[in-house]
């Protein structure tokens, strides 16, 4: 069937945290990572079987949620792994939290690639750990790694554990297989355990690929963690629910552990029975989806071409996330994000967020109808034309 993303949705009213948060009716919020379009069919069907149903009681999660995360990455990424090797849990960032925990002791070193996802400093903090940035290198209107910089610290600063974003938020990038394997290098040659965040692999641009860090090979997969939902690609967070994928079975009891001690050990049933759609029957939706925030982004990227020049935005080749360069206006990213929302009515990220590295910059969201796209572009115009007078 064919998909309206153009429809504008009413979503003020709905507890939405994307909307709802807002100071004032008029805010355009292009910031929290969900989406303002209507999941796919085949989910809000299954979901109204089963409000049908009646009864809301704790839920055990049935074999088809494992054939379901299963057999939609061996499908459409070639990743092949036994249902044994996951488990579940009540969305990514309790499951990266509860996985530091089972790897690390307080006082361990754990690396980021800044500027990078901000759940990830928290979840590193609250678990006593200590950070470990390596910087990703601006080069043009895009991100690269600095493979000397990771090895380095890794080494001088005794790093346990490596927590990569794949693809990267906010930067826009999917990590090419050959770069996935030169972390891979670097992390086996130091014993090093990767815990891979790849909510947003179902996310990538035309000509671009998602490679799963574990499929790199059984020694990879072995040092390996990762964690996917379908909340990000199909817009079901409010769901809460996410999988954890691991080969080691001495480290899967160490989780285990840790997703109790931390208690988002119970899921609840519509996060199951959206999964199992999802994975089962959301491949048209999602390959509608993309294209149209593709087109989004190419229409973001031709109108700071022409009429914005001087804030270039980064390629987007992966997420729905557009990281701009701002540091044009000499101002502070949480200085720039309220004066937007105060006096353009427009809710953007600021960079620094995402930790030092993302001063100057702002994160846009153009998961949203075009039309709320073009507003928000011309506010941000109007704003940078006219600042005083705003």
């Amino acid at each position: 069937m064919k998909y309206d993303f153009d429809e504008i949705i009413p979503r003020r009213g709905t507890c939405s945290y994307k909307w709802d948060s807002a100071p004032s009716p008029d805010v355009l919020p292009l910031w929290v990572a969900d989406m303002d379009f209507r999941t796919a069919r085949p989910i809000i069907d299954a979901l109204r079987e089963r409000v049908g149903h009646g009864i809301f009681g704790y839920t055990r999660v049935p074999d088809e949620y494992y054939e379901a995360v299963t057999g939609w990455f061996a499908r459409r990424h070639g990743w092949t792994f036994p249902r044994e090797w996951i488990m579940y849990t009540s969305g990514v960032v309790p499951a990266v939290s509860a996985v530091i925990k089972a790897l690390t002791m307080p006082g361990d070193r754990v690396m980021v690639q800044t500027p990078v996802y901000n759940c990830f400093f928290s979840s590193i903090r609250n678990n006593g750990c200590v950070i470990v940035a390596n910087p990703l290198m601006r080069e043009g209107d895009t991100y690269r790694i600095d493979f000397d910089d990771m090895e380095q610290k890794i080494t001088s600063e005794n790093v346990r554990v490596l927590l990569l974003c794949n693809p990267h938020n906010p930067a826009g990038r999917v990590w090419t297989r050959d770069e996935l394997l030169r972390i891979a290098d670097i992390c086996l040659r130091h014993d090093v355990t990767v815990i891979s965040d790849e909510i947003h692999c179902e996310l990538v641009m035309p000509g671009h690929r998602y490679t799963p860090f574990a499929s790199l090979g059984e020694a990879v997969a072995g040092k390996t963690v990762t964690c996917v939902s379908p909340s990000k690609a199909f817009n079901i967070a409010g769901l809460q629910i996410a999988s954890i994928i691991t080969a080691d079975a001495k480290l899967r009891n160490r989780i285990d552990r840790a997703i109790n001690i931390n208690e988002v050990c119970d899921v609840n049933p519509f996060g199951v029975a959206a999964t199992i759609a999802a994975y089962n029957h959301g491949e048209e939706w999602l390959g509608q989806l993309l294209e149209y925030l593709h087109e989004n982004y190419k229409y973001m990227r031709e109108f700071c071409r022409k009429r914005l020049p001087q804030f270039p935005i980064m390629q987007l080749e992966g997420t729905y996330l557009v990281w701009m360069d701002c540091s044009a206006l000499g101002m502070k990213s949480d200085a720039l994000e309220q004066m937007l929302l105060d006096k353009a009515h427009l809710w953007l990220n600021a960079g620094t967020m995402y930790g030092a590295e993302g001063e100057g910059y702002m994160r846009w969201n153009i998961a949203c109808p075009r039309a709320i796209l073009k507003e928000a572009l011309h506010r941000f115009l109007n704003f940078v034309q006219h600042p005083i007078r705003q």
